[in-house]
């Protein structure tokens, strides 16, 4: 139960500001719907250590939300660190966006 309010916060209040952020960043940049679809996949698959985080670091959960709403914190960074996988992915959703 605990852990299902920590997913839900952690969902709305960090993932839902990041992905809105990449999201609008990608379609100003009118990128690719593939790359769209995979950063929105990496996004997803950082959800699970997302939690775990927060979990066990509330402060850094609540410093990177806020930083995430005023716009002092890099998504890219955020998704990186809990998805290193998805480098790849944001390497290419990063050239999307500055070409």
């Amino acid at each position: 139960m605990i852990g299902d309010l920590i997913a839900f916060l952690v969902a709305t209040f960090l993932v839902a500001p990041l992905q809105s952020t990449l999201e609008d960043r990608l379609s100003a940049a009118r990128a690719p719907a593939a790359i769209v679809a995979q950063v929105e996949g990496c996004v997803t698959a950082a959800l699970p250590a997302l939690v775990e985080r927060a979990s066990s670091e509330p402060w850094w959960a609540m410093r990177t939300a806020f930083g995430a709403w005023i716009g002092t914190t890099s998504p890219e960074a955020v998704l990186r660190q809990a998805a290193p996988e998805c480098g790849p992915v944001l390497n290419a959703a990063r050239s999307a966006i500055e070409s």
